[in-house]
């Protein structure tokens, strides 16, 4: 199986996730169950059938949660420095607005743009691998062409 890139921040959520819903949510759920038992005819129990609903999901995240954490290679871009790669945090200006945007390249398991977050496997992200401060890139997005020039690279 492949290796899946992530931080160590990255690393450290999913094993809290996984943690919160193995020892939390399962016990709580299957108590659900158990009380949802309680009320009869299980046929006709909504409580029941939302139980196992939500007791199915958390077993899938949990198995989902764990095929992940088995595979992380886990990188500290503390230990890494020069053109842009997994890990940077990366600040650009859009040639066309002006507005400055900056994300940290991260695995797909961590990506969340809302919180400058950018999936390595994104447009943007493979199309500044590589890149150095001063470089321009264009990038095909769903928004249509976009023009980026890099103006800073960090590594924390």
């Amino acid at each position: 199986m492949e290796k899946i890139p992530m931080t160590r921040a990255g690393h450290t959520a999913l094993e809290v996730e996984l943690k919160q819903l193995k020892s939390v949510e399962r016990p709580a759920i299957i108590k659900a169950i158990a009380e949802a038992r309680e009320h009869g005819d299980l046929s006709e129990n909504a409580e029941y059938h939302s139980a196992r609903e939500k007791q199915s999901f958390i077993e899938g995240r949990v198995k989902e949660l764990e095929g992940v954490i088995s595979l992380a290679e886990v990188i500290d871009p503390k230990n890494l420095s020069g053109a842009i790669k997994f890990g940077a945090t990366v600040t650009l200006v859009d040639e066309d607005t002006e507005e400055e945007k900056t994300w940290q390249i991260v695995g797909e398991h961590e990506a969340n743009i809302e919180k400058g977050l950018l999936n390595i496997k994104s447009p943007i992200a493979r199309a500044l691998i590589g890149k150095d401060e001063g470089d321009s890139v264009e990038v095909n997005t769903p928004g249509g062409r976009r023009s980026y020039e890099v103006i800073k690279i960090t590594y924390s």
